[in-house]
């Protein structure tokens, strides 16, 4: 059976087949072409010009919506040694944080004889993340990130029954509510504030992964929380019971440990971002910028892990 991925993942790992950052290796778009083409794949074309990270995520959409295994075979090869001669530090980066966007799928990389392989894990995240999510706080009042006072007085309903639910073992009820308390604040954002990145598509057929998206490249939110917000959004959709059967996993105490945070950090993030000016549109780049590493790519995103260290000290708590 075709291993299917889901869109937020192919995007990371777009990401991460581009290289734009240090440690990662960078690519050119003819060095992208190549990478399919070591990676087993047939037909590969030139590329053309569009810019990396789109022309990279295309082909993994097309290629997994015609049927193919081609997505796990790109995945298979950036987890390949073979593909860092010489390049240890970015072999072990790219692993790792290969490994951080997988696990919210459910996947992770293993070893058999000495070759990577793709293996099914518990969706979430590993146990050096699992221990430091729980410290990150709600810093701010609801009312610092909804400015309608009606929609804030639901959205503090929802917390404090998603904070009952805790208590009370009702751990499906508590992310379900998490779920759709963080669709209801990013889409009051996307809907009252200025942005220098246009919507996808007209709000009322949005759905939380594309708010998640629309905050981030809007730099409303942080790359982290972008992230591990797919967490939260695999299991708000366990709303559905056939969602939790195909899962075979029902939310527990350590999900909402893990989910909580989450929500507490995209809230911080937005309340710190609600006056800021709109980000002008990104100018198109050129498609090669001549050789060696893209200038403009020396500062790392942060990672599922930095969630944590970046929020610490007192404040009110929206959970545990």
């Amino acid at each position: 059976m075709n291993e299917i991925f889901d869109d937020s993942t192919l995007t990371e790992i777009a990401h991460l087949i581009c290289g734009d950052e240090a440690p990662l290796l960078y690519r050119k778009g003819y060095e992208i072409a190549a990478f399919f083409q070591r990676a087993g794949w047939d037909d590969v074309p030139e590329y053309d010009g569009t810019p990396r990270h789109k022309w990279t995520l295309d082909l993994l959409r097309v290629r997994q919506e015609d049927g193919t295994d081609d997505a796990k075979r790109a995945v298979l090869r950036l987890a390949n040694r073979l593909e860092y001669y010489n390049q240890q530090q970015e072999y072990h980066a790219t692993l790792k944080r290969l490994n951080e966007i997988l696990v919210l799928d459910g996947r992770r990389i293993g070893e058999e004889g000495g070759q990577p392989v793709l293996t099914r894990c518990e969706v979430g995240f590993g146990d050096e993340v699992r221990q430091q999510l729980p410290r990150v706080e709600l810093k701010v009042s609801v009312t610092e990130v909804v400015s309608d006072p009606d929609l804030a007085a639901t959205v503090q309903l929802r917390l404090d029954e998603a904070r009952t639910c805790y208590e009370h073992g009702a751990y499906t009820s508590a992310v379900i509510m998490l779920g759709s308390l963080l669709e209801g604040v990013l889409a009051h954002a996307a809907q009252v504030r200025a942005a220098g990145v246009r919507m996808p598509k007209p709000l009322r057929k949005m759905g939380l992964n594309d708010f998640v998206d629309f905050a981030y490249e809007n730099k409303w939110i942080e790359h982290d929380a972008k992230l591990a917000s797919e967490l939260v959004r695999h299991y708000r959709n366990l709303v559905h019971p056939l969602a939790e059967k195909r899962t075979g996993h029902s939310p527990n105490r350590d999900t909402l440990d893990m989910c909580w945070p989450v929500v507490n950090a995209t809230l911080n993030d937005l309340a710190a971002t609600a006056a800021a000016p709109p980000i002008p549109p990104t100018p198109r780049a050129p498609a090669e910028r001549g050789r060696g590493r893209n200038p403009h790519a020396s500062a790392q995103r942060p990672t599922p892990a930095s969630v944590a260290r970046r929020r610490s000290g007192g404040g009110t708590t929206a959970g545990t």
